[in-house]
């Protein structure tokens, strides 16, 4: 049976593989999964833009018959979102830091958001410059022209194993 993993850059959380797994016990201490975790420095982290705990699939689910969105249904919503992103001359992930204020610029809930994330997780200019990009893809993926507090909070989410695990 396979082990649950963390992601596929060798994040696994500690050395058995089984940190937050509903199906397997961890038998790590912690002291040995920060020990374990510490190997991975911060600035490693801030240069990966998505950080997804992904939990391993029950077999019902895998054999399930309901159906979630189609490939093609996700190729059209990214296609479209690609669009987006060209007319502006370039990729959310290539904004340049001169236009990257105005491109994401957020609404005082977002600003809000975004400032009480930098602050709690302790992000360097690097990661909240990141975190401005996956806001606005998420926007663009939405079909929202702006990017809001929503889109900021998600966002977040993403980057939130750099801080729970290797704080």
């Amino acid at each position: 049976m396979a082990r649950a993993r963390k992601c596929s850059c060798c994040l696994h959380g500690c050395p058995c593989g089984f940190y937050g797994d509903t199906t397997r016990e961890c038998r790590c201490t912690g002291g040995i999964i920060q020990r374990y975790l510490s190997k991975i420095s911060g600035p490693l982290l801030d240069r990966i833009d998505l950080h997804i705990e992904v939990p391993a699939v029950a077999y019902k689910e895998m054999r399930g018959r309901e159906g979630g969105e189609s490939s093609a249904e996700i190729r059209n919503r990214v296609e479209r979102t690609r669009a987006i992103q060209q007319s502006r001359g370039f990729y959310n992930s290539q904004i340049p830091a001169r236009v990257l204020r105005k491109l994401c610029e957020l609404d005082d809930a977002g600003e809000r958001t975004l400032e009480m994330a930098v602050r709690r997780m302790g992000l360097s200019a690097r990661a909240h410059d990141r975190l401005l990009k996956v806001s606005r893809t998420i926007a663009d993926l939405g079909g929202s022209a702006s990017v809001t507090a929503k889109h900021v909070a998600e966002a977040v989410q993403y980057r939130s194993l750099d801080r729970s695990y290797w704080s």
